[in-house]
């Protein structure tokens, strides 16, 4: 009985084979979606312009008022919310199928952390107030990190499992975090660039910030889709992967450093933003089914949607002044993250 009125509360779950069957009706509508985000991210801001005035400042045309606030403010920063959302949608389901951990994201190997601590390095000890310097800082945290995370979980006996990485990533992360906040405490006038930063901000990102890191995240993304299969080989068990032939160590090596720069990338854009990796895989898992090819291809289409939508909602919620994207994603994401914990196999990743 109370088994009955369990499954009653959870609601009906879709069959596999009839998510599988609606995973190109999925991946139509979001494009779609992704579409109509895009155009919201060009037309809504402090300075609102209609449909037809940002196609015409597309186009070179219209007054060089709407011309400016499009090409130059509103294209880079809407590039950057599908670059920081792909990447982080990529990071997150990937984290996830490979820890086992469907509370898993990106942030769970002490990336963000150490993305932040060496900015607040570069700030402190080499006065770097420029959004352009900050990236490549970010980048060589997230690398450093991730190596210190993979040599400590895979010290001892045995290799590297993900549990070990983990606690690793946990652990440095939490220690990473406390010295950037004592660091920032310390003078609050030169940290004061990285407090915008560190709040996840898509404002102010041109393209000389965006051209460098777009190769690095392109090539993640690549490896991530294909990465995919073996995921689904090592659901079932590492001596059931290695019977059908998958490689478990490179699959391993190949994720860690594909959510690190996968991560890396798009904290060095925006700044740490949470809950978009961890809820976009449940979200793309409910929608397409186990399949680790399906749930990364909707990952990629489906965060940079919720990514860009947060961002416009950050623009006019208290308009002319703006909410950074990391603050609103937390607030779309902690309804999704409640409804996660209520759920009966919320402990799955099935």
């Amino acid at each position: 009985m109370s088994g009955t009125r369990t499954q009653a509360l959870d609601g009906p779950r879709p069959h596999p084979r009839l998510r599988a069957a609606r995973f190109p009706i999925s991946l139509l509508i979001l494009s779609v979606a992704l579409l109509g985000a895009v155009t919201l991210s060009l037309m809504i801001g402090s300075n609102p312009l209609p449909l037809h005035a940002t196609l015409e400042a597309l186009q070179g045309g219209g007054s060089p008022e709407s011309r400016y606030v499009v090409q130059e403010l509103r294209v880079p920063r809407t590039v950057t919310g599908v670059i920081v959302g792909t990447a982080l949608g990529a990071a997150g389901t990937l984290i996830q199928a490979f820890t086992r951990n469907p509370l898993a994201d990106p942030g769970i190997l002490g990336v963000n952390a150490g993305a932040a601590f060496t900015v607040a390095v570069g700030i402190a000890l080499f006065g770097v107030r420029e959004v352009s310097g900050f990236v490549w800082l970010a980048f060589l945290g997230a690398f450093a990190v991730t190596v210190s995370v993979y040599l400590i979980g895979s010290s001892g006996r045995g290799a590297a499992d993900p549990l070990r990485l983990t606690l690793a990533g946990v652990a440095l992360g939490a220690v990473f975090s406390g010295m950037t906040t004592g660091m920032a405490l310390s003078n609050p006038d030169a940290f004061d660039q990285m407090r915008s930063w560190n709040a996840g901000s898509l404002l102010g990102r041109g393209f000389s910030v965006i051209v460098p890191v777009l190769p690095f995240a392109g090539l993640a993304v690549i490896a991530a889709l294909a990465l995919a299969p073996g995921l689904n080989a090592l659901a079932l068990g590492e001596d059931v992967a290695r019977a059908q032939g998958a490689n478990v160590a490179g699959i391993r090596v190949g994720v860690i450093v594909a959510v690190t720069v996968l991560a890396g990338a798009a904290t060095a854009l925006a700044g740490p933003i949470s809950f978009i990796g961890l809820m976009v895989p449940h979200v793309a898992r409910w929608m397409s089914g186990p399949d680790q090819r399906r749930i990364v291809a909707v990952s990629l289409v489906l965060a940079p949607v919720i990514v860009l939508l947060s961002d416009v909602l950050g623009r006019v919620l208290i308009s002319p002044a703006e909410i950074p994207v990391g603050i609103m994603s937390a607030f779309v994401g902690a309804p999704v993250l409640i409804a996660l914990a209520r759920r009966r196999k919320a402990s799955t990743l099935s």
